[in-house]
């Protein structure tokens, strides 16, 4: 269900969908995913509201996606012949989500 969740980074109301809820010392707490900035973030529980049907007519600005078919790959460096060769890898390496992010941008 989407509710509307108060944002202190963005200073606004955003709708959000609500991925669980914890309790912390004195409050609870709920970490929700903004789903027209496709981010999570953590609010009070104190700061969650009903959306207005008109608000959830607006269309979303972030949608989900997959890269299909797209393997991530590392350089294989090899000192004693001087070679360098771009090699499958089980998973992504901080330089290539930083390159990929730069791409989106």
């Amino acid at each position: 269900q989407i509710c509307v969740v108060f944002s202190e980074e963005l200073k606004c109301w955003c709708r959000a969908v609500i991925k669980s809820i914890m309790y912390c010392t004195d409050h609870y707490q709920t970490k929700c995913l903004l789903v027209d900035y496709a981010k999570y973030i953590f609010v009070k529980l104190k700061d969650i509201r009903v959306a207005l049907e008109t608000f959830m007519q607006i269309p979303y600005r972030a949608k989900k996606c997959r890269l299909y078919r797209t393997k991530p790959v590392t350089l294989r460096v090899n000192f004693c012949e001087d070679t360098a060769k771009i090699v499958p890898a089980k998973r992504w390496d901080s330089a290539a989500t930083r390159y990929f992010r730069n791409l989106l941008k």
